[in-house]
């Protein structure tokens, strides 16, 4: 079921072709403008800073739509044929990956427009894969609230940012270790341990909250 779930989430996704593309556009214009800004020479801090800044604005703009179009006929059919947890299992595996993906092309433009700053480039990738797993957890339950309060996307917005600030915070600390080369060896892992914790606990809340909004 949560498979079948996530086929038709890509499905529908890739029909609108206009919103892939704009996102692309925006990620693609912030990477290039930060390069003209600053010549191509951004410090490490500034680069780690910007890289998720962009990512974070991303991550709202793709999550924070994912429960906007499940209204109606759309919503009565996925009452009657999926239960709650499968529904928002399927929306957060989905949002990751999806996540996940643009973080990687926000990457790649990075060091195309840019330079390569990571060191560690093991450590960036883990950190990635935890960080959309984090940004998809929270951001696809408050899309999901934000969608009973008449689809105001501001209002997911004001939610989200207290919710995601520990896990951006935690992310920019082992990011710059990363960055900064820091080999596993002599990694502090106390912050990694934070970090998926955090991924567990909000996966936790929406697994757990989730049905109540499926009801209404």
């Amino acid at each position: 079921m949560i498979l079948s779930l996530i086929k038709k989430e890509l499905l529908l996704e890739f029909r609108q072709k206009a919103t892939i593309g704009g996102v692309l556009v925006y990620i693609i214009g912030t990477v290039f403008v930060s390069a003209l800004c600053f010549k191509g020479k951004l410090d490490k801090p500034t680069w780690n800073a910007l890289f998720w800044v962009i990512t974070l604005f991303t991550s709202v703009t793709i999550s924070g739509k994912s429960f906007f179009k499940e209204t109606g006929g759309q919503a009565l059919f996925n009452f009657l044929h999926y239960t709650p947890q499968q529904f928002i299992i399927s929306k957060i595996i989905y949002n990751m990956l999806f996540m996940l993906c643009l973080s990687f092309i926000t990457f790649f433009f990075y060091v195309f427009f840019i330079k390569n700053e990571v060191e560690n480039m093991g450590l960036f990738v883990v950190i990635l894969i935890l960080a959309s797993t984090g940004l998809a957890g929270v951001l696809s339950l408050m899309s999901a609230i934000a969608s009973k309060a008449s689809g105001n996307f501001a209002i997911m917005s004001i939610l989200s940012f207290p919710v995601l600030l520990p896990i951006i915070l935690v992310v920019i600390h082992l990011s710059k270790q990363a960055i900064d080369g820091i080999e596993w060896a002599g990694l502090g892992f106390d912050f990694l341990v934070i970090l998926t914790a955090l991924n567990i606990l909000t996966i936790a809340l929406s697994f757990i909250l989730f049905p109540y909004l499926w009801r209404d």
